[in-house]
């Protein structure tokens, strides 16, 4: 076993509703959404108009300055919509599936291990599964003319009421090392895979060959691939690294082995206000309403979730789920306020300091609402961003640098490498309210543009 790499610094969660490991295949959902907004920095072009009738692979849309890099449709069907917003910016396009057996685009069966770096790559970005490849820094997708140091994969995820990667993926060992087998021509080094420490590994990871094992083990964000990336092979100004999602991967398997997009993974559905937290198979895109309906509470006014609490998106009943999402999450809103909450003794309430007498009770599991519990205000230096973050990052420097407009600032505090999600425990505990993840994708949008 390789070296364990313990994370200190981080903060567990402990939310009500973890998802039972009970697997349901959902059948088709009636309409499917692919959201340009998904994609940071996207500037999407339509490449279909409403009453197109489309293949599981089709183009709907694809890159207006990297043409080649084109978003395909999850399902066989109708485009029965092309949602739109300010300046009449592409928000959605919803296809209706048809019904009977799904009609898949064929791209034609590859072996991986034969091909040229130039056709894999060629084959991932006219099936539309080149977007599942994203980049560090800034965590956009990534640009299929570079060439990264090294691809990085986090097999386990630490947030809060997160999937356990390990059951979803089991039995896919074959279509796994399938993906391995294409991403390894990427990249000019190794491919990572970072692992839990405190358990044995699945057999899809464990037995995955041309990869090097990384374990790790401490509290969140110890699954974050950001902080993997820090503590194993760190992005200096310059470099690029590639990361994906093991259920992504497994796409890209399938691609090779199939020929075919299947956009098919395994979702759980979580939080304090499911009826039954279950995981659910279905395909990318689908409508949330599928999988919600009638296992919610629906006493109370509800946060609905595509992804964790911290770095999630939030959408209503009729939203879709988002491309990289793994995880719904059903919380109350925070739209209640209590009188005086600030000298109740807080035994209900989670808490990253010694604020409350739950702080006794390290077993406890909490039913928390969107509430922000105070009002913003300017930072107060208390020392709890950096107890969070295990970089060597100075959280409020950087993120004062940002505001400040400050580019040169950005660089020498540690902007290449970290994302929303590194920043997000941040955000969390802020005794300020302070937006850190908001602020953090505008420095990066900055980045971008003064060296693009």
């Amino acid at each position: 076993m390789s070296k364990v790499i313990k994370i200190k610094r981080g903060l567990n969660i402990p939310l009500v509703g973890e998802a039972e490991r009970v697997l349901i295949r959902l059948e088709k959902a009636k309409t499917y959404g692919v959201k340009p907004t998904d994609f940071p920095g996207l500037v999407p072009k339509l490449s279909v108009q409403l009453g197109d009738m489309v293949k599981a692979g089709t183009a709907l849309f694809h890159d207006k300055y990297r043409p080649d890099v084109v978003f395909t449709s999850p399902v066989s069907g109708e485009v029965v919509e092309i949602r739109r917003g300010d300046r009449r910016a592409i928000l959605e396009i919803v296809v209706k599936a048809n019904e009977g057996e799904m009609e898949y685009h064929d791209f034609g069966a590859l072996d991986p291990k034969q091909l040229t770096r130039d056709k894999v790559i060629s084959q991932l970005l006219v099936s539309g599964t080149w977007p599942y490849i994203r980049q560090r820094p800034y965590g956009i997708i990534a640009n299929p003319a570079d060439t990264p140091k090294a691809i990085f994969i986090s097999c386990f995820d630490t947030a809060p009421l997160a999937p356990d990667y390990d059951f979803a993926i089991q039995g896919e060992e074959q279509v796994f090392q399938a993906g391995i087998d294409a991403l390894s021509h990427l990249a000019a080094g190794k491919i990572h895979l970072g692992l839990n420490a405190d358990y044995a590994p699945a057999a899809t990871f464990a037995k995955a060959k041309g990869v090097d094992f990384h374990y790790f083990t401490g509290p969140h964000p110890a699954g974050n691939v950001g902080v993997q990336i820090h503590h194993i092979d760190p992005i200096n100004k310059g470099e690029v690294v590639w990361v994906v999602n093991p259920q992504d991967v497994i796409i890209i398997g399938r691609l090779f082995l199939k020929g075919i997009y299947d956009a098919s993974r395994v979702v759980a559905l979580v939080g304090s206000e499911v009826l039954k937290p279950r995981y659910y198979k279905l395909i990318s895109g689908a409508a949330v309403e599928s999988i919600i309906d009638k296992n919610v509470n629906t006493e109370n006014d509800l946060r609905i979730i595509s992804g964790n609490v911290l770095t999630g998106t939030r959408i209503n009943r009729l939203d879709y789920l988002g491309f990289y999402d793994n995880l719904i999450t059903v919380i109350p809103e925070g739209n209640k306020y209590e009188l005086f909450g600030w000298i109740a003794p807080g035994i209900n309430k989670h808490s990253a300091s010694r604020t409350f007498f739950s702080k006794l009770l390290p077993g406890k599991r909490f039913r928390l609402d969107t509430n922000i519990h105070g009002g913003r205000r300017a930072f107060v230096l208390t020392g709890l961003y950096e107890k969070v973050l295990p970089m060597d990052i100075y959280p409020v420097h950087l993120i004062k640098s940002i505001l400040a407009n400050d580019i040169d600032k950005m660089e020498q505090l540690g902007i290449y490498e970290v994302v929303e999600e590194d920043m997000a425990l941040c955000e969390y505990v802020c005794p300020s309210k302070t937006e850190f993840q908001e602020i953090l994708r505008k420095g990066i949008e900055t980045m971008i543009k003064e060296f693009s």
